[in-house]
């Protein structure tokens, strides 16, 4: 009778694709964190272990291994099982091979494996060391696929065989990929994580500095590999071994190249038919010959260059476009607890040490038991020899053996363990040598349980008994480092290459940025008429000009208001008449976006960054808002149409800010009037402006300086910053000076002191550099004097720059002797 069930195909089809994913990763592709193996790599060393076939016994044909392990424990095709036993025996593939083969194997050139009829295997020496004390409840078992017999979830495992053989496989929606390590630095690593269980990944690094192939090679840079032991995925590039070495070819000298290594899973006799193959192509030049000379002593592959040929930019090219360099992944992906995760070099190493741990602690209750026993059965033996006459009178007077046992543990108050024990006991045992030898295994079995009670008492000397175990493993097996480690050299952090000096960078009202060295400015008096310090194009005149260190992170507030961020050392080094860099080819900025503030980051600054806008807007925002900014920029500020950024600085929360504007009008408030606000907001008003009016800067007051002010026509002074009373944010301000069609626009308000310099640069790009101690100090309420002529330009703006004494004076700096009228407005008191 048919029986049909109605389902829905949607359901049907996810409900079981859900458990195909799962029976793959779980019982399949993936291997266990603990002994490193997949469940067909388990299945064939417990075959072989049920088998007998350890090193010290004759091989036995694979067929034979094959199939016990398909008949008992793993009912899939033939092949997988017997490529899972080839993979285990190639001393190229893994670097202790755990199967011991005899025959042909495959090769490093792609050759395949014989047919497991005519090949023959059993265990390596340190497979043994994986299977030790499995006999021993050390590990939970589970049915076969038949139910038929037991097989172990989990190898004792006595070497991390997960680091030091690798893994590699894919499942559904996961793959892992470990690489080999060495055996004695992983061990290095396990024992120092026991003995500081608080250790970081990067001191295990110390230990397990990158991963070391069976087919050796050259490993580029640990970056990759560094960032895989933190996070658990990575990459690393392998290169293979090569020299150049010279030759005589007749009666000149040629060049050629000798490969000794390749990297790891490279096919040998496909990467030299690929050489061959770009050579017939012309894709790579200079190349005469390749030849292929590796035998039993190693691997060599010859390439014989061409005499006009370089031999290193063969090589280069050679690792550009074939094998002989080659680029991996790295994940860490194992069974943790039965699911598959993701884990860094700790948590790996974590896993392995807890399941040693549960090893020692499950066999060391094995042997308690079974000390236990035996301690059980000597004891009666012993009470029954002392009583021995009276044993034998029951057993005579007994009608059978039961009738005797029972008489026995009645009378001495034994077990029947012991009594059956008395019972099967020989003649022999009779003897005073045979009394004394039980005697003494009595008390080294009391001893042995001690011990043993104590191990399970103390988890020390069971962390101890897995050092001690994996000592004498690292001693037994030594294994010296195959793989070398050498220096990517795109991997350098090119900061560590930098100088750190100050620098000096200017920026042009088009876009155009550069830096130069603050020695190339040198100081000049008041008055002076400068030098060129940056070549514009025609229209165009420098903007922005500042001093920074090398090693600062340079913010660059755009237009639209976005931030960016690059180091200084990384805007092009210029001459002083040059023009620099397009600042949209270090910035990946829009078309219509403008820079309109720049200030250098230090390293390790706290607190806020203050921004002005064009109409009279303020807001501050934490530092911690602009880390981590790419190229690409972030929100630095909400800007309104026909609004734009004037002026950025640091803040710590406690300061008090100066703003001024175009007219000449300034105020001066605490910056706790502003309250932190996030990056992509507008802000608040600053100072109540004018129609036509606009603000120009905004400065930080500091204690013990001065505020410098400067026009459009090259007037300036300095003043005292008590003249700049306090006020409420948000206020009218009071005047910073005289202001007419002499003098110009407020240009720049600056907070100064007589230690410095101050650098000022004009709309066509001359510069002047002056002590700011040349500038007169008069009171606020003045025009100020002539700092700077100007020719058919105007005053862009003024950076402050550390105090230059070294000066060198030429005709153009001698300063120009001021008239009475000058000397007259320096004090002139008319609003």
């Amino acid at each position: 009778m048919t029986n049909m069930i109605n389902v829905e195909v949607d359901d049907e089809l996810k409900k079981s694709f859900i458990a195909y994913a799962m029976a793959v990763n779980v019982s399949r592709a993936i291997p266990d964190v603990r002994d490193g193996l997949k469940p067909v790599h388990r299945r064939i060393l417990y075959s072989m272990h049920e088998m007998g076939l350890y090193n010290d016994k004759a091989y036995r044909k694979c067929a034979r291994i094959v199939g016990d392990v398909l008949g008992k424990y793993h009912p899939h095709g033939d092949s997988a099982v017997y490529d899972a036993l080839v993979r285990l025996a190639q001393d190229f593939t893994i670097n202790f091979p755990l199967v011991d083969g005899h025959g042909n194997f495959g090769s490093v050139d792609g050759d395949p494996p014989a047919a497991m009829r005519y090949t023959e295997a059993r265990m390596s020496k340190l497979a043994a060391e994986m299977l030790r004390d499995l006999d021993k409840e050390t590990v939970d078992y589970y049915p076969t696929f038949d139910d038929t017999s037991m097989q172990p979830c989990v190898l004792p495992a006595r070497f991390p065989n997960l680091l030091v053989n690798g893994s590699d496989g894919i499942a559904v929606g996961m793959a892992t990929n470990i690489p080999p390590h060495n055996l004695a630095e992983v061990i290095g690593a396990v024992i120092a994580q026991i003995d500081n269980p608080e250790i970081t990944i990067d001191e295990l690094m110390e230990y397990v500095p990158a991963p070391d192939f069976p087919t050796g090679a050259i490993l580029m840079g640990r970056a990759g590999v560094k960032r895989a032991y933190r996070t658990g995925r990575g990459s690393f590039v392998l290169r293979a071994k090569c020299e150049i070495e010279d030759y005589n070819s007749g009666n000149t000298v040629r060049s050629r190249i000798i490969v000794t290594e390749i990297p790891y899973q490279v096919n040998k006799a496909r990467l030299i038919e690929n050489i061959a193959d770009l050579v017939k192509e012309k894709r790579i030049e200079g190349i005469s010959d390749i030849r292929e000379e590796s035998d039993r002593d190693g691997m060599r592959i010859v390439i014989e260059i061409k005499k006009d040929a370089n031999p290193q930019v063969v090589l280069n090219l050679l690792y550009k476009h074939t094998a002989l360099q080659t680029s991996n992944g790295i994940i860490f992906l194992a069974l943790r607890d039965g699911e598959p995760k993701v884990l860094n070099l700790k948590e790996i190493i974590d896993c392995y040490i807890r399941h040693q741990i549960d090893v020692i602690v499950r066999r060391t209750k094995f042997d308690l038991n079974k000390a236990e026993e035996r301690a059980h059965i000597v004891s009666g033996l012993v009470l029954a020899l002392a009583n021995i006459d009276e044993v034998i009178a029951i057993i005579k007077g007994s009608k059978d053996k039961f009738v005797a046992i029972d008489k026995l543990m009645a009378t001495f108050e034994l077990s029947e363990k012991q009594a059956n024990a008395i019972m099967e006991m020989r003649l022999q045992r009779l003897t005073s040598l045979e009394v004394d030898k039980l005697e003494e295994e009595l008390t080294q079995l009391q001893a042995t349980i001690a011990d043993l009670r104590d191990i399970l008492a103390n988890e020390t000397r069971v962390l101890e008994i897995i050092k001690t175990d994996l000592r004498t493993i690292m001693e037994k097996y030594p294994s010296e480092r195959r793989t070398e480690l050498s220096y990517d050299y795109g991997e350098i952090d090119i900061e560590d290459l930098i100088e750190r000096e100050d620098v000096v960078i200017t920026m042009t009202h088009s876009g155009y940025i550069k830096r130069q060295p603050v020695a190339e400015y040198k100081a000049q008096r008041r008055g002076g008429m400068g030098i060129t310090a940056h070549k514009p194009k025609d229209e165009d005149f420098v903007e922005r000009l500042f001093i920074s260190s090398t090693h600062d992170e340079i913010l660059f507030f755009s237009s639209f208001g976005k931030v960016y961020s690059i180091k200084a050392y990384e805007i092009p080094e210029a001459q002083r008449q040059a023009r620099g860099r397009a600042i949209v080819n270090l910035l990946q900025i829009e078309q219509d976006e403008k820079i309109t503030a720049v200030i250098p980051l230090t390293e390790g600054t706290e607190g806020y960054i203050a921004m002005a806008t064009h109409k009279g807007l303020i807001k501050k925002t934490a530092l911690e808002e602009f880390a981590n900014i790419r190229k690409v920029g972030k929100i630095a500020i909400k800007i309104t149409e026909g609004d734009e950024l004037i002026s950025v600085q640091f803040t710590t929360g406690e300061d008090e800010l100066i703003i001024a504007s175009k007219e000449g009008k300034c105020i001066r408030f605490s910056e706790k009037d502003v309250r932190p606000m996030g990056r992509d907001t507008q802000g608040v008003k600053a100072m109540s402006l004018n129609d036509d009016d606009y603000l120009v800067d905004m400065l930080i007051v500091k204690p013990d300086c001065e505020i410098l002010t400067l026009t459009s026509n090259g007037y300036g002074k300095r003043s005292d910053v008590e003249d700049y009373r306090l006020q409420g944010r948000a206020g009218k301000g009071i005047k910073a000076g005289v202001f007419n069609e002499k003098t110009g626009y407020l240009v720049n308000l600056k907070i100064v002191s007589e230690q410095e310099d101050i650098m000022i640069i004009t709309g066509n790009g001359t510069i002047i550099r002056m002590h700011v101690a040349d500038i007169t100090k008069i009171g606020r309420n003045t025009q100020g004097v002539r700092v700077m002529r100007v020719k058919d330009s105007e005053v862009a703006t003024v950076a402050i720059a550390p105090r230059e004494d070294d000066e060198e004076q030429s005709d153009a700096e001698i300063p120009e002797t001021e008239t009475p009228q000058e000397t007259a407005e320096e004090t002139n008191d008319n609003e």
